[in-house]
């Protein structure tokens, strides 16, 4: 099943192309910034074959070096059937457009990366028709930006940090970095970092809590859907303990299980229809009746 965390890895690369260039500086591979990058169809289905499709696939172009393509595939653990469904992947490509085409897998812990950077031989061992080497990111080789002046510089790598590193203690460090380096840019480009980031962070609970108050705290409530998630949270909190204090105030006895209920409620029309029958009410249990 896709996920957010599976989403945020490899669509990254779509919104902010560039990122390969970071990337392979980090990684100290020779690619050359592009002049121009093709976000293109990802879709590798053949008419008389099961569907297949490659996260997220771009072309680069750059003058006076070969054009190539990036195929980016999000990885959250080890899968025996996909080194196979990479070397299609690049075998396909490569029929299809005549450019040489990397494959780049990106992961959220080490034995996973280790496990995807192995050489995929496609043939009998002692004369391998193909191999693929697939070109990997994750904990174990993305730098840890802490430095605000860093995460900056260049935004969507200290994404990827945050990202690669969601699962490690490490990524305290980065969330805090990345929000102190979004609070002198422009809305629309930390409202897309905002998102990605936290989509990345996927199963981390507490690393997801700590972005969403360094959201709440360092950037003044920017216009994404994090910061929307945010106030609206604050608002049925407010209602939920509204409803509660007119209970307590009239002298009404709440039971563990309706304050519960109420407190858990994120509907905030909901609580205020509960609200207006807390003033009336005999008894807590009638809060919620329709009549």
């Amino acid at each position: 099943m896709v996920n957010s965390s599976h989403e945020a890895m490899h669509r990254i690369f779509q919104e902010y192309p560039g990122l390969f260039t970071g990337v392979s500086e980090v990684l100290g591979l020779p690619f050359v910034p592009p002049t121009a990058v093709t976000v293109l169809p990802t879709d590798l289905t053949e008419a008389r074959t099961v569907e297949r499709r490659v996260d997220t696939l771009l072309r680069f172009d750059s003058e006076g070096e070969e054009s190539f393509l990036l195929a980016v595939e999000a990885q959250s653990g080890k899968d025996g059937d996909k080194p196979a469904s990479w070397a299609y992947y690049l075998s396909f490509l490569y029929a299809k457009y005549r450019i040489p085409p990397l494959l780049l897998v990106v992961c959220q812990d080490r034995s996973t990366a280790e496990w995807a950077a192995r050489p995929v031989p496609i043939g009998p061992r002692q004369w391998p028709a193909l191999r693929a080497y697939p070109l990997v990111v994750g904990p174990h080789n993305m730098p840890v930006i802490t430095d605000p002046a860093d995460a900056r510089a260049d935004l969507a790598l200290a994404t990827l940090s945050a990202i690669a590193h969601a699962k490690e203690p490490a990524v305290d460090g980065i969330l805090k970095a990345l929000s102190t380096a979004l609070q002198d840019v422009p809305e629309a480009v930390a409202d897309t970092i905002i998102e990605f980031t936290a989509q990345g962070l996927g199963g981390n609970r507490r690393a997801a809590a700590l972005w969403r108050n360094l959201v709440a705290a360092d950037l003044s409530f920017y216009k994404s859907y994090l910061s929307e998630e945010i106030r609206d949270e604050g608002r049925t909190r407010g209602a939920a303990e509204d409803i509660l204090l007119v209970l307590e105030t009239r002298g009404i006895d709440v039971p563990y299980a309706i304050r519960e209920r109420i407190t858990a409620c994120d509907d905030l029309e909901l609580l205020r229809c509960w609200l207006a029958r807390a003033v009336t009410v005999p008894s807590a249990e009638e809060v919620f009746s329709e009549a």
